[in-house]
């Protein structure tokens, strides 16, 4: 960096570091680097610098957000207390109730990107309650205390800090005024700042990508699944589990709960393994092994389980967004 550029930033930092906090982040050894990071990668102005520096001293450093991200109940919580967290009555009736009001957009997702509606709903019912309960953290606060004293992932809460504050200037948000997650996911969709800016999409077609809008949730989220991680895109017509049965448990070598494909089926079906539905021998699958109070269940996961998982990297997550889909889908059926 050169002499001008870190004169520059001196000055903004004594210009922005003024706001009356007791612990001002506009202070922190690591903030110079935020705003060289927002200057040459996003062409920040000095104005918009002046304006990130007095963000940060309005930030405030709230060290549970980092407890709630460490102890997330997909990481800590055991499948059956995980899953009755989301799939249950009021959930499947709430999400029934939000197919219905938005058949004509969930019908176009699918159309659009073959992504089934159930699938959508349920990320929506995991995630938000239906865009319910979309988060009560200022996202200021949540990515300033995660991006800068996280322990062990600074440097993903440092970059969606960064993404924020461009987030901020290109949709005129003002960022002490978003709200959204302990980890600084925002809307319906829950998206994080980077996703927002590079996989929303303005699906009612009114001008704004705005996620705490139905419409734009359920056409985002599907072009989420489609385009996040092209390796692992959603692939239409196919499902996202099969269930398995084995004689007995599985060897110490195999790969269980991985958060990709590792084998083809033809590799588990030669020691035992039985899908209850019939695949091609050659599909790519991963093993899943969740443990219930009455004993072990196995499920084949396929591509679009995978593609769920680029959502949360988390089994529990995915298995849940999964079921819910499948109860949804079930009640849908018998109300026909």
């Amino acid at each position: 960096m050169g002499i001008r550029a870190l004169g520059l930033i001196s000055l903004v930092f004594l210009t922005g570091a003024s706001a009356p906090n007791a612990i001002s982040y506009s202070a922190h050894p690591r903030a110079p680097e935020l705003l060289s990071l927002l200057r040459t990668e996003y062409g920040f102005s000095v104005g918009d610098l002046e304006r990130v520096a007095t963000t940060l001293a309005e930030a405030e450093q709230i060290p549970k957000l980092i407890e709630s991200e460490q102890q997330a109940k997909e990481k800590t919580l055991t499948w059956d207390a995980y899953r009755v967290l989301h799939v249950h009555e009021a959930n499947l009736k709430n999400g029934r109730r939000f197919m219905a009001e938005q058949r004509p957009w969930l019908a176009r997702a699918e159309a659009q990107y073959g992504v089934p509606p159930e699938v959508i709903a349920a990320i929506m019912g995991v995630e938000t309650k239906y865009g319910n309960y979309t988060g009560r953290n200022r996202v200021l606060d949540a990515l300033a205390t995660q991006g800068f004293d996280h322990p062990t992932r600074s440097a993903f809460f440092f970059r969606e800090l960064a993404e924020f504050m461009v987030l901020c200037r290109d949709f005129g948000f003002v960022p002490g005024e978003i709200k959204g997650s302990y980890a600084g996911a925002v809307g319906a969709a829950q998206f994080m700042p980077s996703n927002y800016r590079r996989l929303a999409v303005d699906f009612d077609n009114d001008g704004v990508k705005d996620l705490w809008k139905a419409p734009d949730a359920i056409g985002s989220i599907a072009n989420y699944l489609v385009n996040y991680a092209p390796a692992r895109s959603w692939q239409r017509g196919l499902p996202l589990v099969v269930p398995a049965e084995l004689d007995s448990d599985p060897a110490e070598t195999w790969p269980l709960n991985a958060k990709a494909q590792t084998h083809r089926l033809g590799d588990f079906l030669r020691v035992g393994l039985e899908p209850a539905v019939a695949l091609p021998a050659d599909t790519p699958v991963g093993l899943l092994e969740l443990t219930r109070e009455d004993g072990k269940e196995y499920w084949l996961a396929l591509n679009n389980f995978y593609a769920v998982m680029s959502y949360n990297p988390r089994v529990y997550y995915a298995m849940a967004v999964t079921q819910l889909a499948q109860e949804l889908q079930r009640v849908q059926q018998a109300a026909r």
